[in-house]
């Protein structure tokens, strides 16, 4: 017994691991919409299905001492097996290929002219080359069944081939992967890497020929979650590139099993239409079960993309949720298989479902039941008979009293309607008991639960059970006989000193036939006027209590937003029309008309009156910078003034008195490090020299050494008093004598010099601009910079941040002031500073509430919501991803936003970037390492009109839902 549960074990566990590699080969043809014959997901699969084809063969079944099992017993399976018989002849060319490669006898070129060529395969892939040539050749599934079906002749009785459940079972599985196409590679010498950005942006443009639901200009939804859905309308998959993959989503997957599946189920989706036929689907996850009706039109994979997303059928299409049943009404009729009524919580009735003829109606009971266990049920059960299954309940109709008709005929006794309830015993909810009936009306249905309900919130220490009035109904042929509704007299009596109900005639035949016989008043219902009134009015309380509620938390979800986010745009909404069109940008007329402006103020009126009048120029001028950028012409007199190299209102002669200090001071500081420049280069040619006699040589040098050290020190200071005498650098070199402080200061520049020479040379060296004359420009501005901050030092990255300042001022003086105002932000950015784990911070916050979906992508694919990937956007304000005419856009739009919407337009900037792509990003599914290729790859090939607008979208977005408008 013990070695046959072994046994068992191992073939269960064969046959675990090769439905998982198929359906992870599934799963990568549907998401990557294409699968690799060489990726590790089929060398996987090529390894499990080898482990069970060789499970229990016959020592001879494949031949004597041959090593490769695999090949020997194809090539017997060949010789009877016609399919088997070309894989053979293909399999052994492959092998013979291999074999030519290892031992290099044959040169490849001749070898090549007889043989095929093949893939690059690794050597896990040549391992398996007889299951690999199978998929691919599509015979794999057909070889494996003709094993199955003559297992006797190759397998000992223990091989998992031999049984009759997991043999067939493991040659059904190998069809799937069998019936696909795989990508093959270019050449032998070409490895198969991922697609390239730009070929999944023609992907996406391809497969999505519709826009995003939600414009960027409407306000977010919250994403508030709510617990129980008591909406009347049907959820549905919404027309998006999703919508294949709810279509997948019918069929069995890793993520939900399929409990049952019929097509050709009638559902009438409204009034005035005729009743439609689709796919009716069960399906259970982890956390609930969902019943899924998908009309066939949308199932018809003939239909265009276009047409198939943006089909009307969509709107017919239903996805319920069990959970959210509460009742099921069962009608068997005669003119077809029978129709179901599902009632959720709050009483409304989903469309009829009708089902063919056939018992399909019963199979969908039954499977429903069987996946509601263990934790939930049918109330009452189906009931097993020997021979038939699940049958319905046995429940007879009720004769009235005194007839005198004999109870003969069953047929005419079975009721044929049913009332299920779906029940949850070990929830806390405890709802109303429901006896089957064939004429049981939904509002009693409802008042029951209802009553039950608020019983419970009334009176919670008391929990009482309260069974369906059932009894006297006043339709002929009711329901038989149940109990009167066991409500606590409790109940009863505080409900009827609570409420007074004013007499009325009863409509209830059982209490107008009966009132006077049981001692009741004969002008009311005593046991239905009583909880008629408290469900009434707990049904009103709970409706105001859930409105209270959820109004509650969306105030204090919008509340928690705009705290988190308020700090990150301006609170004023700046529109883009008012006054005039403001997307034609700042244009030569309006700058001409500015300068004359302030230049008139300067002439003719006081002082108070000019800041007046700066105020109001300068934001009408940043405006339009924000949404229509700066003509380009223009770009070299305006950026001055955007950066802060100008304030704006300067007269002509303000701003040349500006520019001749500024000329003045850089003359200065080039002066000065130009004078350490000096003492460096001599004192590392000097130690060249000394390095190369001392290896020349090979003799002691330390008296050289120290006359040459010595003297170093001499030039150091006879230069530093030469070229610097009465200047500040100078005196940093003058005022301490120690040698050793000197020396520090020298180390600390040249290393900063070596730092900048490197990067200088490597910048931008294949943009038109930068000649050898331009670079040294670019050389002579940044050791100025460097020289005036040396506690800060030379990083990576910041020669980036200098070129498109010198491209487009072409003036050293200017483009020193411009980028010494430039780094006053950007310097945080950098290593020293802390700046960009706000950054990623608040790139976090925005994500998160803007864009849900992606966030949870992001956290679930290896959690990858640091934005890591957004370092180099952040550190260079995106000048390395795109061209130099959009990085001149981008940053006049990024100093102008300062003062129109938000000082971290970057953030917007990087935002936008993401949700123009988030399509791609979804669809394939990115992580990591695959969104980090992606932007690498589309760096300088974006849409930066497109980008712009997103971002300003975004900023009036959030401006809009923190002012709660």
């Amino acid at each position: 017994m013990a070695t046959t549960t072994a046994e068992a074990e191992t073939r269960q566990r064969l046959l675990r691991n090769v439905k998982k590699e198929v359906k992870q080969i599934m799963e990568e043809a549907v998401t990557r919409k294409f699968v690799h014959e060489d990726s590790s997901h089929i060398v996987s699969f090529c390894a499990a299905v080898e482990a069970c084809v060789l499970h229990g063969l016959k020592r001879r079944a494949a031949g004597f001492l041959r090593s490769n099992k695999i090949a020997a017993l194809f090539t017997k399976v060949g010789k009877s097996f016609p399919p088997a018989e070309d894989l053979c002849r293909k399999a052994q060319e492959l092998e013979l290929v291999f074999e030519s490669k290892r031992s290099q006898s044959l040169s490849y070129s001749e070898s090549s002219r007889k043989m095929p060529k093949v893939p690059n395969f690794s050597p896990q892939a040549v391992r398996y080359v007889w299951i690999h040539t199978a998929l691919i050749e599509k015979v794999l599934d057909k070889i494996v069944l003709y094993l199955v079906e003559n297992s006797s002749k190759f397998y000992e009785k223990e091989a998992i081939l031999m049984d009759p459940v997991d043999g067939p079972i493991l040659a059904s599985l190998l069809v799937g992967p069998c019936a696909l196409e795989y990508t093959k590679m270019k050449t032998a010498d070409h490895f198969w890497t991922d697609p390239s950005a730009d070929e999944l942006v023609q992907r996406h443009r391809i497969h999505s020929g519709h826009c995003r639901q939600d414009s960027p200009t409407k306000r977010p939804a919250l994403c508030i979650q709510k617990r129980h859905s008591s909406s009347s309308m049907d959820e549905r998959p919404s027309p998006s590139p999703s919508a294949r993959d709810y279509v997948e989503s019918l069929h069995q997957n890793s993520r939900a099993t399929l409990l049952f599946g019929k097509n050709n189920v009638l559902v009438q989706p409204r009034d005035d239409m005729e009743a439609i036929p689709g796919y009716l689907s069960l399906h259970q996850t982890a956390d609930c079960m969902t019943l899924k009706w998908t009309p066939n039109q949308l199932m018809n994979g003939s239909v265009g993309d276009l047409d198939y997303e943006k089909s009307v059928y969509w709107d017919y299409a239903m996805t319920i949720r069990l959970e959210e049943i509460v009742y099921l009404h069962c009608h068997q009729q005669v003119d077809c298989g029978g129709t179901v009524v599902l009632v959720s919580q709050d009483g409304i009735q989903r469309p009829p479902i009708r089902f063919p003829r056939g018992g399909h109606l019963l199979q969908f009971l039954s499977c429903l039941e069987n996946g509601l266990l263990p934790h939930g049920q049918l109330d009452p059960p189906l009931w097993s008979q020997r021979g038939k299954g699940k049958v319905f309940p046995k429940l007879k109709k009720r004769c009235p009293q005194g007839s005198s008709d004999s109870v003969s005929d069953k047929e005419e006794e079975e009721a044929t309607d049913y009332v299920f309830r779906i029940i949850f015993p070990n929830s806390h909810s405890d709802f109303v008991t429901v006896t089957h009936t064939s004429h049981l009306s939904l509002g009693t249905v409802l008042l029951a639960r209802s009553l039950s309900l608020n019983s419970r919130r009334l009176w919670p220490h008391k929990r009482q059970t309260l069974v369906m009035p059932m009894r006297h109904c006043s339709c002929p042929g009711g329901p038989p006989s149940s109990p009167e509704p066991s409500l606590a007299p409790e109940l009863i009596d505080q409900g009827a000193n609570m409420w007074h109900p004013t007499p009325r005639k009863s409509s209830c035949s059982s209490c107008s036939q009966s009132s006077f016989s049981d001692g009741a008043p004969p002008n009311g219902c005593n046991h239905e006027r009583a909880p008629l009134k408290l469900l009434c009015d707990n049904m009103k309380n709970q409706i105001i209590s859930r409105a209270f509620y959820g109004w509650l938390a969306y105030c204090r979800h919008l509340s928690t937003v705009r705290t988190h986010l308020s700090g990150l745009v301006n609170h004023t909404i700046v529109e883009p029309d008012l006054p005039g069109d403001a997307y034609g940008g700042l244009t030569t007329e309006v700058w001409q008309k500015f300068l004359q402006d302030c230049n008139s103020v300067h002439l003719l009126w006081s002082e108070c009156v000019p800041a007046l009048l700066q105020a109001y120029e300068e934001k009408e001028l940043l405006r339009l910078v924000y949404f229509g950028g700066v003509e380009p012409s223009l770009r070299k007199e305006v950026w001055p003034f955007l950066l802060g190299h100008y304030q704006f209102g300067m007269s002509e002669a303000e701003r040349k008195e500006v520019d001749e200090q500024m000329r003045a001071c850089y003359e200065q500081t080039m002066s000065e490090w130009l004078g350490c420049e000096a003492i460096v280069r001599q004192r590392e040619k000097e130690q060249h020299a000394v390095a190369l006699a001392k290896c020349s040589s090979g003799t002691s040098m330390d008296s050289t050494t120290q006359r040459i050290m010595h003297r170093d020190s001499t030039i150091s200071n006879e230069s530093s008093q030469s070229c610097s005498s009465d200047r500040q650098r100078d005196s940093r070199l003058q005022s301490d004598s120690s040698s050793s402080t000197q020396q520090e200061l020298l180390d600390m520049y040249t290393l900063n010099l070596h730092r900048i020479d490197k990067d200088v040379q490597r910048c931008d060296r294949n943009y038109w601009y930068f000649t050898p004359a331009n670079l040294e420009k670019l050389r002579n501005i940044m050791c100025s910079y460097i020289w005036q901050h040396l506690e800060i030092g030379y990083v990576q990255g910041m020669c980036d941040l200098l070129a498109p300042l010198l491209v487009i001022l072409d003036d050293e003086a200017m483009a020193f002031s411009c980028f010494t105002e430039l780094m006053k932000r950007m310097n945080q950015n950098f290593p020293h500073g802390g700046a960009m784990d706000t950054h990623f911070a608040n790139m976090r916050s925005l994500i998160q509430i803007l864009d849900a979906e992606l966030f949870e992508l992001m956290h679930q694919n290896g959690d990858y919501t640091h934005f890591y990937f957004c370092y180099r956007w952040f550190l260079l304000d995106f000048k390395r991803e795109l061209v130099y005419d959009d990085v001149f856009a981008v940053w006049e739009v990024i100093w102008a936003a300062k003062c129109v919407s938000s000082s971290h337009f970057v953030l917007f900037i990087a935002l936008a970037l993401v949700e123009i792509y988030r399509d791609i990003i979804l669809e394939n599914n990115m992580d990591f390492t695959d969104i980090i290729k992606f932007f690498n790859e589309m760096a300088e090939h974006h849409n930066i009109k497109q980008i712009l607008t997103q971002a300003r979208d975004l900023v009036c977005k959030v401006q809009t839902l923190i002012e709660n408008k």
